[in-house]
């Protein structure tokens, strides 16, 4: 009798002890003689930003027209400054492009005119004396005073040529004609205007192609 009843108690023990680890094993351990179960909280759900959107490119397209318009107004701004003058930068683009006409003989200078600026005089007449300031190379000019011819088919050369050219009360416009370009373009050449107490009044360059004319304009005084 006394050993069955010590059977019963070993076998009640030996349950509980299993009973025990199996709780503790699904728990994740004991702390003090209690057991700590684990509660998962609810997920909470995530918004992911959204792309940003490039259908709406106003601001791009806005920028974009200012700035073009902004070129534009350089440009325009460029092109009234050198209106009728032919720059020193346009000379050597000429150059360039002369070399490429001796090639294929298409190119040809294009007629643009130049402005000498003004100038006053109590004088009745001005002395105009000019020389070819490059080599000198056949170059021909007229030389017109208020429409009037006054110094035709000048072949320019290496010295100083010097004309006197009468002067009416008012404006008088002195206009040299480039009748050619002579071996190598364009018509070029340095001048000098002098009046009656041998003054100098003006001095300068033109650079011209064949046909464009420089002007110079001179206000007689009473």
């Amino acid at each position: 009798m006394r050993l069955l009843l010590n059977i019963f108690i070993f076998t009640v023990f030996t349950n509980s002890v299993t009973t025990l680890a199996q709780v503790d094993g699904s728990t994740g351990g004991t702390k003090k003689g209690t057991s700590i179960g684990i509660v998962a909280a609810p997920a909470k759900k995530v918004t992911k930003p959204k792309s940003l959107g490039f259908g709406n490119n106003d601001g791009f397209k806005k920028a974009n027209d200012e700035l073009q318009k902004k070129k534009k107004r350089k440009k325009d701004q460029e092109d009234l400054k050198n209106k009728g003058i032919l720059t020193k930068a346009k000379m050597a683009e000429e150059r360039y492009l002369k070399n490429f006409q001796r090639v294929n003989g298409q190119f040809t200078y294009p007629v643009i005119d130049q402005d000498l600026g003004s100038i006053s005089t109590d004088s009745k007449s001005v002395n105009i004396i000019c020389r070819d300031h490059q080599y000198p190379d056949g170059d021909r000019v007229t030389i017109y005073v208020n429409d009037i011819p006054v110094v035709t088919n000048l072949t320019l050369k290496q010295r100083y040529q010097s004309f006197k050219i009468p002067l009416e009360e008012g404006v008088n416009r002195i206009k040299i004609v480039a009748l050619n370009q002579g071996s190598s373009g364009p018509n070029t050449a340095a001048f000098k205007v002098i009046n009656d107490a041998g003054m100098e009044l003006s001095s300068n360059e033109w650079n011209l192609a064949t046909g464009a004319k420089a002007t110079l304009v001179v206000a007689k005084s009473k």
